[in-house]
């Protein structure tokens, strides 16, 4: 409210007019052009709550404690929620501050400063998670807005609408990952529920079953992949991270050290260090396995399309997929040669040759180099067994390599 200095005598007339608005102080308190009687009368009407808080925001609220003049109007972090919040109506005597998860956020949430009329119960994304919370218990003082976790996720969470009740902090999945997540920190507003990556996962999460407040989003690992996932494209907005869509998004940079961090890791977020999931390898993809978790039953992470050439492994070419991989030219022997002998693998106990990939090798070429590779291949596995190194192979099968070094594809007309 600004003040003039208009005539003194309007003063006491105005402060009772404009009273709702809050009280601001004309002078000091000597100031003998004051009647204090005035001002003490207004202190008992005078509101300085913001509009619409519906929230005490006295240093009381807010410490655990219902005290007197507290209850769960004005301070629902303490004494609990009222009956009806949490029906899906934003009912008379309810406000965004008092129950979100049926009113909305209020307008001031998620600006990153935790305001007064905003705590830990109405505003998680600014003030931090509520001490209870992560305890596994939904208490009288928790809701889905409030404490996901414990609570597990409002029912509108995962309709792939950041609806008016929802953001970054009660529904990844709808909303996206809150800026702060996954920068290698669990800040006060995130908990295993809304960024696993920052905060590891859940107690409960690798245990293989779906249950409580698990989701797609916070444990993929037993409640599957989101519907997004899979699709080629990493998606923070839709709440997807190396963690919760490692096939879109690649492996955390932890995953591939040797050690399995039993905080963010096991079987299903990174077999590379955990191992693989019992049920692997059994020529079916369940819904808790996918192509990074489980290659052997589900494929390969490779999504033609995304702009992305997938190519390790040599499954994804120019071949089968040009929109990725770009236009095959025709290639040499000898570049055909060094393409084959990179499919073969003579370290692995025991050795191994992939059969796709020298096919893919051989398909970049004229007719007659592929039948002279067709050669030197059959040679290759003849001695493949015997030689223990490629250049043992290379020797054994020096016939076949010159007759292959010696024959030109026709130029292209």
């Amino acid at each position: 409210m600004k003040h003039t200095t208009a005539a003194l005598l309007g003063v006491g007339l105005a402060l009772v007019l404009l009273g709702g608005c809050g009280r601001s102080t004309l002078s000091g308190p000597d100031d003998p052009t004051v009647d204090s009687s005035v001002d003490s009368s207004m202190d008992s009407s005078i509101d300085s709550s913001p509009p619409d808080s519906g929230v005490d925001s006295s240093p009381g609220c807010g410490d655990g404690m219902c005290m007197p003049g507290e209850d769960c109007a004005n301070c629902p972090v303490d004494c609990g929620l009222c009956m009806g919040c949490g029906d899906g109506a934003c009912s008379d005597g309810e406000s965004c501050s008092s129950c979100p998860s049926d009113c909305g956020i209020c307008e001031t949430c998620g600006d990153g400063m935790c305001a007064p009329g905003e705590n830990c119960g109405s505003c998680p994304t600014d003030c931090g998670i509520c001490m209870a919370c992560g305890d596994g218990l939904c208490s009288e003082t928790e809701s889905c807005f409030s404490c996901p976790g414990d609570c597990g996720l409002c029912m509108s969470c995962g309709d792939g609408t950041c609806a008016g009740t929802e953001d970054c902090t009660s529904c990844p999945m709808d909303c996206g990952l809150c800026e702060t997540c996954g920068d290698g920190t669990c800040s006060p507003s995130e908990d295993c529920t809304t960024c696993p990556t920052d905060c590891g996962l859940c107690m409960a999460c690798g245990d293989r079953r779906c249950e409580g407040t698990e989701t797609c989003s916070s444990c993929p690992g037993d409640c599957g992949r989101c519907m997004t996932c899979e699709n080629g494209y990493c998606e923070p907005e839709l709440g997807e991270d190396c963690l919760t869509c490692t096939p879109d998004c690649g492996e955390c940079d932890s995953c591939g050290d040797g050690t399995c961090n039993m905080t963010s890791e096991d079987c299903f977020t990174c077999p590379t260090d955990c191992g693989i999931c019992s049920g692997c390898g059994d020529g079916r993809c369940e819904v808790t396995e996918d192509c990074s978790s489980c290659s052997r039953d589900c494929g390969v992470c490779s999504f033609c399309g995304n702009g992305i050439c997938e190519d390790a492994g040599g499954f994804e070419t120019c071949i089968n997929c040009a929109a990725d991989c770009g236009t095959c030219t025709t290639i040499t022997c000898g570049e055909v040669l060094t393409c084959t002998l990179g499919c073969i693998d003579l370290g692995g106990t025991p050795p191994s040759f992939s059969i796709s990939c020298i096919g893919s090798c051989t398909a970049r070429t004229c007719p007659d180099v592929a039948f002279m590779i067709d050669q030197f291949v059959n040679c290759a596995i003849t001695e493949f067994i015997g030689c223990g190194s490629i250049e043992c192979i290379m020797r054994e099968c020096s016939e076949e390599v010159a007759a292959c070094l010696r024959t030109r594809c026709p130029p292209m007309p």
